[in-house]
């Protein structure tokens, strides 16, 4: 069979970007390509679980808008589809003078970014949202929430099947080409054709993009994130999400505490470079993945750039005393004893030739091929926007093409 449409990965942007697909032209035959056994089997699955609400990212850009768009997009479908999800909201505490300038630039980012409702606290007001908390001052962001994630992905799989989408597991995507005729993309195991291919790769969207061009100026740089989880007995030192201000010579926002759906408290992510893009254990690599890495020219622009804070993660990875040390800015109550270790995730970060982390996302058309080659933290919240926008862009009308708006869907 030729297919409609051929999406390679079954994580949450290439679910949504299907079942959206399938709303607009019911007719289409679909196609899904997933290497693994499972949907959300990586970034999709091993994320932190939090609903965001868009309030770091800068106005204007696409993540700032189909993060809002995104998160009014994923509250409806949970109501819809019954995921579990709570808005328990978060607050980003400052922990001494030099962050309450920092602070004020995130509240006044938010407002810029339409969210509603954010607080300006005092220690003593925050205090009643965290009691356990320490610190000067906090925004609390009443949008932020907790949902899961895989969840959502195994419904949206579900949605796909039962309007009769194809979704194939175990095809690990070996090569795709393209002429006159159609898209045609090689597995280890089978040959498939379509008409339009859309990658949704995720750690291996770099790779995908180069199948189709090799003048590809993305790598993808995976930065694993570790996790550990706060005993039974400890869980009242945080009711819901704690966040520290980011620091502005780091690209990730700091070790924070997330309530979980199920009721678990994190504590968590560093940034540590991953050895292997799907390595989530410090001593896993891939020698050739890893040289792919090194030799990049961005990526020594990187370490030159960030060598110094890049150190201090891998020290809090092989530390727990240094991990802990980072959580104890937040809550001063905390020992290494309440600490057990959770599990990690690796993100996907694209890097370009000059060493730049591209901070937003990034989707490029090539005639038949749409690859999603930036698509990092708020993706998860924001993926039935994303997939909104993708599918938009992929209906083969050239007026409805005309009238896709900037990655950000109409309200």
């Amino acid at each position: 069979m030729k297919y409609d449409v051929i999406i390679i990965g079954a994580g949450l942007v290439g679910l949504a970007t299907a079942v959206r697909l399938q709303q607009l032209q019911p007719s289409s035959r679909i196609l899904i390509l997933e290497k693994e056994s499972r949907v959300a089997a990586h970034q999709s699955g091993h994320n932190s679980g939090v609903i965001h609400s868009g309030i770091y990212y800068k106005p204007g850009s696409l993540k700032a808008k189909n993060c809002l768009a995104g998160y009014r997009s994923i509250i409806r479908f949970a109501e819809e589809y019954g995921i579990d999800y709570d808005l328990c909201g978060k607050i980003i505490v400052a922990t001494n003078e030099a962050e309450l300038p920092l602070l004020e630039n995130i509240y006044r980012r938010g407002l810029q970014n339409g969210l509603s409702g954010l607080e300006k606290l005092a220690r003593e007001e925050f205090r009643e949202w965290e009691p356990h908390c320490e610190g000067l001052a906090a925004v609390r962001v009443p949008q932020t929430g907790i949902i899961d994630f895989p969840a959502l992905a195994r419904k949206l799989a579900e949605l796909f099947q039962a309007a009769g989408g194809r979704l194939e597991f175990g095809q690990e995507v070996m090569g795709i080409s393209e002429n006159i005729d159609g898209v045609f993309v090689q597995t280890r195991s089978d040959e498939w054709t379509g008409e339009q291919l859309i990658s949704c790769g995720g750690l291996y969207s770099d790779a995908l993009t180069s199948m189709t061009s090799d003048k590809n100026d993305l790598m993808i740089i995976p930065f694993r994130g570790e996790y550990y989880k706060l005993r039974d007995e400890k869980k009242h030192l945080v009711k819901n999400l704690i966040y520290p201000v980011p620091s502005p010579d780091f690209p990730f926002l700091g070790v924070h505490f997330t309530r979980m759906i199920g009721g678990e408290i994190e504590a968590g992510p560093n940034a540590v470079l991953a050895l292997r893009k799907e390595g989530y254990d410090f001593f896993d690599i891939d020698r050739k993945e890893l040289l792919q890495t090194i030799a990049w020219p961005g990526f020594r622009k990187i370490v030159r750039k960030y060598g110094r804070t890049g150190l201090g993660e891998i020290h809090r990875s092989l530390s727990k005393k240094a991990f802990t040390k980072a959580l104890r800015r937040l809550v001063p109550e905390l020992t290494e004893e309440d600490l057990i270790r959770g599990g990690a995730g690796v993100r996907a970060q694209a890097c370009d030739r000059q060493g730049k982390l591209l901070d937003d996302f990034d989707i490029l058309r090539q005639g038949r091929l749409i690859h999603v080659r930036n698509a990092p933290s708020p993706a998860a919240t924001s993926c039935l926007a994303i997939g909104e926008y993708i599918s938009r862009l992929a209906l083969p009308t050239p007026s409805v093409r005309a009238q896709v708006p900037a990655l950000a869907p109409a309200e």
